[in-house]
């Protein structure tokens, strides 16, 4: 850790189909070495995916401008299924380490969504990225797979030590 002063936060440009800063965070968590085009056509791919099968099973078909509002706030509800509230952290008192559960900063709490997401995305067994992912994200819509599982392990882990919840500081 740095001991003069904080690294200062790096300005994120949005990303240039949708104009939307947290797509373009989910593009570089995606990103696998420096490929950003690769991470777009992903993801791009994968909301198409997924925006095309909730189309179909509503019968409807929208213009280009609401089909992509529609496809950006399909993917928000999709990060909100998977934040997490809170989480547990170790803390050290009188020789005993104990997991404190403390609640998460909205940053934090969206970066392990993220991650959580691009995780079981890649652990499922569909072939080909724009598969998986859409697969996770149609998942996640329901409550269900594998980033919905880590965040409510995530939840249970923080309700199960709520005892020690007088140790945070």
């Amino acid at each position: 850790m740095a001991r003069r002063k904080a690294a200062a936060k790096r300005a994120i440009l949005p990303d240039p189909l949708f104009g939307s800063q947290v797509l373009a965070k989910f593009i570089n968590v995606l990103m696998c070495g420096g490929k950003k085009a690769v991470a777009e056509k992903i993801v791009y791919g994968a909301l198409q995916r997924v925006a095309d099968t909730k189309a179909k099973s509503e019968g409807t078909i929208d213009s280009s401008e609401n089909a992509r509002k529609v496809v950006l706030e399909l993917f928000e509800k999709v990060l909100g299924a998977v934040r997490p509230t809170v989480e547990v952290r170790s803390c050290r008192v009188g020789g005993a380490t104990y997991q404190v559960p403390v609640e998460v900063k909205t940053n934090r709490s969206l970066a392990l969504a993220m991650r959580w997401l691009v995780d079981a995305a890649n652990s499922r067994g569909e072939k080909g990225m724009v598969m998986r992912l859409s697969g996770e994200i149609s998942d996640a819509l329901e409550g269900k797979g594998g980033a919905v599982k880590k965040r409510e392990d995530v939840h249970k882990m923080a309700k199960a030590n709520q005892a020690f919840a007088h140790y945070r500081w």
